[in-house]
């Protein structure tokens, strides 16, 4: 049983919503933020895969509420399957609002990764 008022997974990576990446009300860009939902799958499907790896889709994105400038970006991630060379992420978005305490969750997507070797072909995923 899942809380949806509480993160799923592990907290992988925080950032903070600066106004570079925002439109002129202050929302920041939808693609600014699945940039960094991908840089969190990368990093722990790379740690889990232990070697490169690479984004081949992410499914069913959708934006529940804005992330704002000056909000704290928290991306909690966990590994829901494992094939043999790749593996998908379910990848929660949180946004702590800026001056509080609050968090409500912006976003979720599932995203799959291959595991590549050193030359960029897909290689098996140790199963354990």
């Amino acid at each position: 049983m899942t809380d949806e008022n509480l993160p799923q997974g592990e907290l992988t990576l925080r950032t903070l919503a600066m106004p570079a990446d925002a439109n002129p009300a202050g929302d920041i860009f939808g693609g600014w933020v699945m940039a960094q939902m991908d840089l969190a799958a990368g990093i722990r499907s790379a740690e889990r895969a232990r070697g490169r790896v690479t984004t081949v889709a992410v499914k069913e994105i959708a934006f529940k509420l804005p992330v704002k400038v000056g909000d704290t970006l928290c991306i909690y991630t966990s590994i829901s399957r494992i094939g043999r060379t790749s593996m998908t992420l379910y990848v929660e978005c949180w946004a702590r609002r800026q001056y509080s305490d609050l968090r409500e969750k912006v976003t979720d997507a599932s995203f799959v990764m291959v595991a590549l070797d050193e030359a960029g072909r897909p290689r098996e995923v140790s199963p354990d």
